[in-house]
């Protein structure tokens, strides 16, 4: 019985052609977007090797005991080495930098993604770099994510469900484009195509605009010139819409300024929507103000109702 069970726990591993779609995949960066990738990926039999690049020499046994990866490495050049599938994980200022250091590892045909909410600048500096060593750079942006961070608050389920954006560029290739689609799709998310600039339009209203405005609210309604007492008024109302102000600070000022263009505008339209609120609120309109909380009432419960709405926190 024992040699039994043990020939039956190797079998994965002594016929991965069967269900492996890569080789190698290497996660740059393992926190919890990357940290949820390579665990659904070895859940899903998706590659024969996870490997993750991380900066501090302690994260390395935290993947590992996490079991996001199957080997983790300070070196970026050795987790690059062999990957047919590299996925940029970091905050976005950080992307440039190291896709110029791991480009003389990169193979050739290899295919690069990442999962940054903002795409146009990306797509712009990196798909040509990628290009020159005769790679492909398409981008994606899981809309999937937490308020907790790092690799301890990864799970495998994490895209279930999820709308993933994949904004590909004029000089992307159907098949890398098709593979990655595939990949996507068997994290368990769903692929939506886009365009750069109409997803930075669009995630600039229903992502980045939300979290300023969670921000703002933490910032204001807790500042401490207020009473003491002001904090032991704030119930489940303001917890829910505050929970993503607890946030990367770092992550969202690179996605702010990343989109800044979008995001003032939009800021600009909802600050106006703001002050024509507080005009009928001056004025004591019965029926603007009660006409506010109806409409926005309406659209949500439409919203939700649609099957198509990702029920990942992002």
């Amino acid at each position: 019985m024992r040699l039994f069970s043990h020939f039956h726990r190797r079998l994965p591993l002594l016929y991965p052609a069967a269900v492996s779609q890569w080789e190698k995949i290497a996660l740059v960066g393992v926190g919890l977007l990357g940290g949820s990738i390579g665990l659904a990926a070895k859940k899903r039999g998706l590659a024969r090797m996870v490997e993750g690049y991380v900066r501090r020499t302690q994260s390395i046994a935290e993947c590992l005991k996490t079991g996001a990866v199957d080997r983790a490495d300070c070196d970026l050049s050795r987790v690059i080495t062999g990957a047919d599938l590299v996925i940029l994980c970091t905050p976005i200022a950080q992307m440039g930098p190291l896709v110029s250091q791991m480009l003389p590892a990169l193979s050739a045909g290899a295919l690069v993604t990442d999962v940054g909410s903002v795409k146009a600048p990306v797509v712009a500096e990196l798909e040509p770099l990628i290009l020159r060593a005769k790679a492909q750079f398409i981008g994606s942006h899981p809309m999937a994510g937490a308020e907790k961070m790092g690799v301890a608050a990864a799970h495998a389920e994490l895209f279930q469900g999820a709308i993933c954006a994949i904004t590909p560029g004029p000089r992307s290739e159907p098949t890398a484009l098709a593979r990655l689609e595939r990949f996507w799709k068997e994290l368990g998310a769903v692929p939506l195509q886009l365009s750069p600039d109409l997803h930075d339009d669009l995630v600039s209203r229903s992502s980045h605009l939300p979290h300023v405005v969670a921000a703002e609210l933490a910032n204001y309604v807790l500042s401490p010139v207020h009473a003491r007492e002001q904090a032991l008024l704030c119930a489940n109302g303001f917890r829910d819409t505050t929970r993503i102000a607890a946030g990367s600070p770092e992550m969202w000022r690179d996605i702010s300024l990343a989109n800044r263009r979008n995001l003032a505008r939009v800021l600009g339209v909802f600050i106006e929507d703001l002050q024509e609120f507080q005009l009928a609120l001056e004025r004591q309109d019965v029926q603007a103000i009660e006409e506010f909380f109806k409409q926005a009432k309406e659209r949500r419960d439409a919203w939700q109702s649609q099957t198509s709405s990702s029920p990942s926190p992002e």
